[in-house]
């Protein structure tokens, strides 16, 4: 079933079922009563990453007060997406975009990854899971990726589960065309890592380059900002490969 892009969404916290009313937050009364101008008997469609989305409508107890009522499931939850994405902190404001463009993608997993060039960080797991709602809310995306812990690029390795394949974004790959390789690999739990602004450090890529669960992919002939690898790899990856369901 299609989104409906006419409608205002919102992601909340609630458990959603028909006719279970509950009050909303003091964000979504501020945004709702005061800035959209919502009245009494108005509707959004709320979801909150595990009931699927729902219908429902508004009434306002008192002055200072909103209550949602959610009155008929409009789409159910759909399975998870399976996509991890691996990719060292970027600044700030790029960061914002990588995070919201992955959700866009479909993306399962946020992983930020230390890297020995890596240039941003990561002052706000929050930061990054707000910027993942807004995305999931303008996009009429319903699943909302987890947003994990930083972790260092060899301790990751080190513990990674073997049977998902890491897709890694190699500067150095002596091919253009990444097809070949996207086209033979056989698993279907996959990961994407793209490296910071300064590339991987050639330790690091031989590291990468000497696994046998990472299949290195280039990315074309031209020199891509970070934030544009994640998006232009998340594209060609679905296209040689189909939907990461």
């Amino acid at each position: 079933m299609r989104a409906n892009y006419r409608m205002q969404r919102l992601f909340v916290g609630d458990a959603l079922a028909a006719g279970v009313a509950f009050e909303a937050s003091k964000d979504h009364f501020h945004y709702l009563a005061n800035v959209l101008r919502m009245a009494e008997g108005d509707a959004v469609l709320l979801f909150n990453g595990r009931d699927g989305e729902w219908h429902a409508t508004l009434s306002f107890p008192t002055r200072k007060r909103l209550v949602l009522t959610p009155v008929e499931q409009t789409r159910p939850q759909p399975v998870p997406s399976d996509l991890h994405y691996l990719f060292a902190p970027l600044k700030v404001g790029r960061l914002d975009y990588i995070v919201q463009k992955a959700v866009e993608m479909g993306a399962g997993v946020l992983q930020p990854v230390l890297t020995q060039h890596v240039q941003g960080k990561i002052t706000s797991l929050e930061r990054l899971q707000a910027n993942a709602v807004e995305a999931a809310e303008q996009c009429g995306i319903l699943a909302i990726p987890q947003v994990t812990a930083p972790r260092k690029l060899e301790e990751l390795l080190a513990e990674w589960p073997r049977e998902r394949r890491i897709i890694f974004c190699d500067e150095g790959h002596g091919s253009q065309n990444p097809l070949p390789a996207l086209q033979a690999i056989e698993e279907r739990r996959l990961a994407l890592l793209v490296g910071p602004e300064g590339g991987f450090s050639d330790e690091e890529r031989a590291l990468l380059r000497n696994l046998d669960f990472v299949t290195p992919i280039p990315l074309g002939p031209r020199i891509l900002r970070a934030d544009t690898a994640a998006v232009a790899a998340m594209a060609v990856i679905q296209a040689a490969i189909g939907d990461w369901r």
